[in-house]
């Protein structure tokens, strides 16, 4: 698969406990723009589906808590909007409470490429079924949790997405 790419956490607001999303316009932060820390665009897609979030200071990165208290957002650095595992609605939704994964891709192009990855072939890897196929075909890997914090989050209304 080639030498693997470090990606690094390059964002002031994720370091701030604010989740970014990240497009073809740019990189945006609940603290840009929104109103009261809501995010004025998507901040994470869930199952294909655009979430907005409020930003907060929260910091759970040395609390202890359990792991299963937490859902999991992908931090893709920048390569696309990051995704995470469940929403409000989700029988296994945890209420806002996260852990970052930070994602190290040997081949991003080649798994939006891959029919086994991106299984909906929309050129983007958009729920964590396709980034465990994208991890399980080599090419990306889960480099471990760079932060853990609370941040409500709100389905977009479909005219915004």
């Amino acid at each position: 698969m080639g030498r693997m790419i470090r990606l690094g956490l390059a964002s002031a607001a994720l370091a701030s406990m604010l989740v970014l999303a990240s497009g073809a316009a740019g990189t945006v932060s609940a603290a840009k723009g929104g109103s009261g820390g809501v995010s004025p665009g998507a901040a994470f897609l869930v199952d294909g589906v655009p979430y907005r979030t409020v930003g907060t200071p929260t910091d759970f990165t040395k609390t202890g808590a359990p792991e299963q208290s937490f859902d999991v957002i992908y931090e893709f650095s920048g390569l696309q909007m990051n995704v995470a595992t469940a929403a409000p609605g989700d029988r296994e939704y945890n209420g806002g409470r996260w852990r970052v994964h930070l994602l190290e891709f040997s081949d991003y192009q080649g798994a939006l490429d891959d029919d086994g990855v991106d299984a909906n072939h929309n050129n983007v890897l958009d729920s964590d079924e396709e980034i465990d196929a994208a991890i399980d075909a080599g090419y990306a890997s889960d480099a471990g949790v760079v932060k853990s914090f609370e941040c409500p989050v709100i389905r977009m209304p479909a005219s915004r997405t």
